[in-house]
């Protein structure tokens, strides 16, 4: 005769098993406030996620703009001369775009002072070659300004850590509150034990 399998029961059937909204006598009044409670925060994150991610992503792209700018207005593209040839392609890189090297070079500053100092270039870069860097205000190589897809890039990942921020607020505050009812329904188990316990175990 073949066994009857039992039905198979999830972590996560239990849990909403136990929290259906019926009318089971059995359950308390603690577990329909912690069912209330957590289609509530349920609905507030389908409510406020896109707000959350809309904040974070407007705050996030204001930040980044702002800085481009000022990055634009104070930083400088100039022509700077190779003073050391850069050794050529490395052939043990195995096909993958290898580091540029830095050799020394020099520049001239925005205010007009040269400038000497290591610079990254292409391998193979001669000696008395000259390539463009980028320099900060004080003359002193810095990477490019911030382009518009980096920017838009910063948005797209602050409006994602937000709702991920507000996810986590959320659960944080669920598990605060469903650890103060279990708290209470244990103090009403051993109220109710203390109340019913002397009764069972009493010999006659």
């Amino acid at each position: 005769m073949r066994r009857k399998r039992r039905p198979r029961v999830t972590c996560l059937g239990r849990f909403i098993r136990g929290r259906r909204p019926d009318h089971n006598p059995l359950r308390r009044r603690s577990d329909r406030v912690e069912t209330a409670f957590l289609a509530g925060l349920l609905i507030a994150f389908l409510v406020g996620a896109p707000f959350a991610a809309q904040a974070c992503g407007a705050a996030a792209h204001a930040i980044a703009h702002r800085e481009q700018l000022a990055q634009q207005a104070s930083w400088h593209q100039v022509r700077a001369v190779v003073l050391r040839a850069a050794p050529g392609t490395d052939s043990s890189s195995g096909g993958y775009a290898a580091i540029e090297p830095e050799v020394l070079a020099r520049w001239r500053a925005p205010d007009g002072a040269l400038v000497t100092g290591q610079i990254p270039v292409p391998a193979g870069t001669a000696n008395g070659a000259t390539v463009l860097v980028w320099t900060a205000a004080n003359g002193q190589v810095t990477d490019p300004p911030l382009q518009n897809a980096q920017v838009a890039g910063q948005t797209v990942l602050a409006r994602m850590l937000g709702v991920v921020a507000l996810a986590v607020a959320l659960t944080v505050i669920g598990m605060l509150v469903r650890r103060a009812l279990n708290r209470r329904r244990i103090a009403a188990w051993d109220a109710d034990w203390l109340a019913t316990g002397p009764r069972w175990t009493s010999r006659r």
